[in-house]
């Protein structure tokens, strides 16, 4: 065999071993998705827009659960969004479902008013007190992969509508009932929910937050309403049957704001029906 016959063949093989290696590589490294529920076949538009009357169909793009966790930080824009309306609210009664370091900041502007936190994670409790603000530890025990048979639930279930009885004493499945009193009892202008995490299907999720957050809002007079991690479906969802697309006033990113009147009397959550879930 002459020399260039035996390098180009040599070639051959080289090209060969190294395509198997490549082929092996991404295969192994291939991303896995989640397996997904009925409640996760469907998504809105893009959270960066206003929504339409009615619900798109699904979006392929929309994510049941996780994300990486350098995302789950409030963007520049979110928090931007969140501290005009502190600031302009202020002092006011202020409300957050989870505890991150970005939401001290936002309590500093309120510190003649009074803010609370709900948190499952005990160590968090431990982080430093301004003036005006208490860290409450809550125990969630609905985890995100529930959230489908839930929404059945709060739809045909009638201790679930807003007027069915005081949110202490609700035999809705979905209203956090071991919430300290004072957090019952007080008529909040600002809730922030961007807890529990919601991040897995084992992970408790927010479909109880978001109940008890329309619930609290329907409560008091005016209450403005921020849901973090729009992009996931449980959020969406939740916010769209209980939040109501006609109370969205405005959204940065992945935080949707809403602005909820209360003592209206109604029955219902919204005016408008939403989609069945079969």
């Amino acid at each position: 065999m002459s020399s260039k016959n035996f390098i180009f063949v040599l070639f051959l093989i080289l090209s060969t071993i190294s395509f198997l290696r490549f082929f092996r590589f991404t295969n192994i490294t291939a991303p896995h998705t989640l397996p997904s529920s009925p409640i996760f076949s469907n998504s809105c538009a893009s959270t960066n827009s206003m929504p339409a009357k009615r619900l798109p169909r699904v979006s392929h793009a929309m994510k049941p659960y996780a994300r990486p966790p350098a995302e789950n930080i409030l963007s520049l824009k979110e928090h931007q969004l969140l501290q005009n309306l502190i600031t302009r609210r202020a002092p006011c009664n202020l409300l957050f479902f989870g505890l991150k370091a970005q939401f001290l900041d936002l309590a500093m502007l309120n510190t003649e008013g009074t803010t609370s936190f709900l948190e499952d994670d005990y160590e968090k409790l431990r982080t430093r007190k301004l003036k005006g603000m208490r860290v409450h530890l809550v125990k969630y025990h609905d985890k995100a992969s529930e959230a489908y048979e839930l929404l059945k639930h709060a739809r045909t279930n009638p201790a679930c509508t807003p007027q069915a009885s005081l949110l202490h004493k609700s035999h809705c499945k979905l209203a956090l009932t071991g919430l300290p009193e004072v957090v019952c009892n007080r008529k909040w202008d600002v809730v922030v929910i961007d807890g529990p995490r919601g991040d897995q299907p084992e992970a408790p999720g927010r479909m109880g937050a978001i109940y008890t957050a329309a619930m609290i809002a329907r409560a008091g007079k005016t209450t403005d309403v921020f849901v973090h991690d729009i992009d996931r479906m449980i959020e969406k969802w939740y916010s769209w049957e209980f939040l109501c697309h006609e109370n969205l006033v405005s959204s940065k990113g992945n935080l949707w704001h809403f602005r909820i009147k209360g003592n209206s009397g109604s029955a219902r959550f919204c005016p408008e029906a939403v989609p069945q879930i079969q």
